[in-house]
């Protein structure tokens, strides 16, 4: 029964608790039990809630009770250790915050709470929730559930992985170039980046370049991940950027087909190996099959930006300070990420003009685009997951950097745009290949209406790792 449970998504769960059908108990047992099983291999639960079967409890004589339940009553969600949880262990992947224990919950995690869902766990993250790879000197390395020797990707590969292998149904990862979105992909479940502003980024640390980063939900399914988006969305009166409510969506008054353009090779900037792209053009012609007028569409300004440098280069100039300054009397407590920071060349101001006025390019590229097409098609990571710790990925004969893996994430980081990603294909190696939607800004419902087709009809949909 408990390998039953853990195999269920949360909305599922939710449905049987609200039926009488599931205890809450039960629930929270058995994923307790599914860490205590398979996390010594897979390291992504990093603390355990203190109180989490207390709280089930209580959850569960709220239901015997008749009393009104909220949307995710008794189910357990995770949380990346890069967002605050009140008396909860916050330690953001690093041994100068070891022992740090916040007194309130960031803005997404209360709402979670508040709709019923009981916090389980916070999940590996690299130090200071930079890097592609997730690995730090206090709680180490978080291993792909698909195959321990690869990486789930960073920065919220501890929660990806939790995802994955059953130890979690639902979870809140954070995303700066590609961090829910990349190690969705690699281990093969669904991962949200809102349009910017649409989550508020309280609580989480860093908050440089908040411009650049989202909070968003992570599930293994896109009904999951959509409930989730609904709890969490919308302004909470700390964070600037988070100003429209949620029910302002400008996909929800399209009365015509769905139109599609897809792009995979060429398409971004740098390679894309030939299994992702093939899984791409699997993608869209399951669109052309749901009924929606589907495209192969061409913007050389994406194809011929190196979207990753500009990303750095604004990294650098905003969040290079906060660094230093958490760093400060730590020097021997500072793993390889901030390193790459801190050891790195200053951002020139011509530099970041340039990198701005790259993306208001990128932006009005964009703008074009979705006057004519409703949804963008394309990969999410341009090579399957890879082993860890490597430098070079080699891709049709070529090495390229490790970190060319955010190619097809950062452009819409850098213009705020709304894009998620789900499974639908499998690498030679038996790895995740996932897709990505992308819609125009506000337009999320659009983006969800395409990924729920792709998942309807997607060959890998059931299939699971096994540990």
């Amino acid at each position: 029964m408990s390998d039953a449970i853990t195999q269920l998504d949360a909305s599922g769960i939710a449905e049987l608790i609200a039926k009488r059908e599931l205890s809450p108990v039960e629930v929270m047992q058995a994923h307790l039990d599914r860490i205590a099983e398979v996390n010594p291999r897979v390291n992504a639960i990093v603390t355990l809630a203190d109180g989490a079967l207390d709280t089930a409890k209580k959850a569960e004589q709220a239901v015997l009770s008749g009393a009104l339940l909220g949307p995710l009553h008794g189910v357990p969600f995770t949380v990346k250790d890069s967002i605050d949880t009140a008396d909860v262990l916050t330690q953001r992947g690093s041994p100068i915050f070891k022992g740090r224990v916040p007194e309130a919950d960031a803005t997404a995690v209360a709402r979670m709470k508040a709709s019923g869902a009981i916090l389980l766990a916070k999940t590996n993250a690299p130090e200071f929730a930079t890097s592609i790879e997730t690995d730090n000197l206090l709680t180490g390395q978080t291993n792909n559930p698909w195959n321990l020797d690869y990486t789930p990707g960073g920065s919220s590969g501890g929660e990806s992985a939790a995802i994955a292998a059953g130890m979690s149904p639902l979870g809140l990862g954070s995303d700066l170039s590609i961090s829910t979105r990349g190690p969705a992909a690699h281990t093969g479940i669904v991962g949200l980046k809102a349009t910017h502003g649409r989550v508020p980024l309280t609580g989480h640390w860093p908050r440089a370049p908040r411009r650049l980063w989202h909070i968003g939900p992570m599930a293994r399914s896109v009904r999951d991940v959509a409930l989730a988006y609904s709890i969490i969305a919308g302004p909470d009166g700390a964070d600037g950027f988070s100003t429209l409510p949620p029910t302002i969506d400008l996909g929800t008054t399209r009365t015509r087909p769905l139109r599609v353009g897809w792009l995979a090779s060429p398409g971004f900037f740098g390679p894309i190996h030939p299994e992702v792209a093939a899984t791409v053009k699997a993608a869209a012609e399951a669109l052309r099959g749901s009924g929606a007028e589907v495209e192969e569409v061409n913007l050389p300004l994406l194809s011929d930006t190196d979207t990753v440098s500009v990303l750095w280069q604004l990294h650098q100039m905003e969040a290079a300070p906060g660094f230093r300054k958490a760093t400060e009397g730590h020097e021997d407590q500072i793993f390889r990420h901030a390193k790459l920071v801190l050891d790195g060349a200053d951002t020139s101001i011509e530099d970041f003009v340039a990198g701005e006025q790259t993306v208001e390019r990128l932006r009005d590229e964009f703008a074009s685009y979705f006057q004519r097409y409703d949804v963008l098609l394309g990969p999410v990571t341009p090579f399957p997951a890879t082993k860890h710790g490597l430098d070079d990925v080699i891709v049709d004969g070529k090495a390229w950097s490790a970190f060319q893996v955010m190619n097809a994430t950062s452009p819409f980081s850098l213009t705020g745009l709304p894009a998620m990603t789900l499974r639908f294909g499998t690498s030679s190696d038996g790895l995740p290949i996932g897709v990505q939607i992308v819609s125009s800004w506000y337009a999320e419902s659009t983006m969800f209406e395409a990924a729920s087709r792709l998942e309807s009809s997607s060959p890998v949909r059931d299939i699971r790792p096994v540990l």
